[in-house]
């Protein structure tokens, strides 16, 4: 995917999952079409992210169009000038008919045996009204290639944890059937590299929530 800078730069994206929600916190399928906000708990992830990491020198700040993700990085917007923009395509995948329902026991099973299916390679698959992982892949390259075509060398990106497995799939040349292996929680972190020379990012933090240890 080309790249409109200095030949030999590095990329590195720090890659988070929003803080908790109400949702989350209760197990409601959230997606693409429930903008919830973060809870008490989430603001305090997002705080300790924020307290860990505002060293870190971000040319630029990627979220979604939903809020939880704008909010778990308020704090940069608050206390810096790190441009944020929003993309539309790194969005959650959409849940259909499940979002924002709370799970019956059917419900429940459904989703599961979603999950078995598209690990077991039916990725063309999708809840009912919902969205399939394939589909959920292409806007997501568009999405990245965005995020490539800046010059900037660091960058933040905060997302979904469907979103995210698949994106991590995409960014590391994954096949996207095997996205659960990347396991994830509220206010986690990925950091990967690239280089112009590389085919694919290579991660070198995966899920660490070592930052949020002063909310135990």
């Amino acid at each position: 995917m080309p790249q409109k800078s200095h030949p030999l730069m590095t990329k590195t994206i720090y890659l988070i999952r929003h803080g908790q929600t109400d949702f989350n916190r209760l197990g409601i399928v959230q997606g693409s079409g429930v903008d919830t906000q973060l809870n008490e708990t989430g603001r305090k992830q997002a705080e300790c992210f924020y307290e860990a990491y505002r060293h870190i020198p971000f040319e630029r700040i990627y979220t979604t169009e939903l809020r939880r993700t704008q909010e778990s990085v308020e704090p940069f917007a608050l206390q810096t000038e790190i441009p944020i923009e929003r993309l539309a395509e790194l969005n959650e995948i959409n849940w259909g008919y499940l979002e924002g329902k709370t799970p019956t026991k059917k419900d429940k099973a459904l989703f599961f045996d979603t999950l078995e299916r598209w690990a077991a390679g039916q990725l063309d698959h999708a809840i009912a009204g919902g969205e399939t992982p394939l589909e959920m892949l292409e806007r997501q390259k568009r999405g990245l290639e965005r995020i490539m075509s800046g010059p900037e060398s660091k960058v933040l990106v905060c997302m979904h944890g469907r979103a995210m497995r698949s994106f991590l799939c995409l960014m590391t040349g994954q096949n996207l059937k095997d996205m659960d292996q990347f396991e994830h929680g509220n206010l986690c972190l990925y950091v990967l590299e690239k280089s112009n020379s590389d085919e694919h990012f290579t991660v070198i933090k995966s899920n660490d929530q070592s930052h949020l240890r002063t909310l135990d």
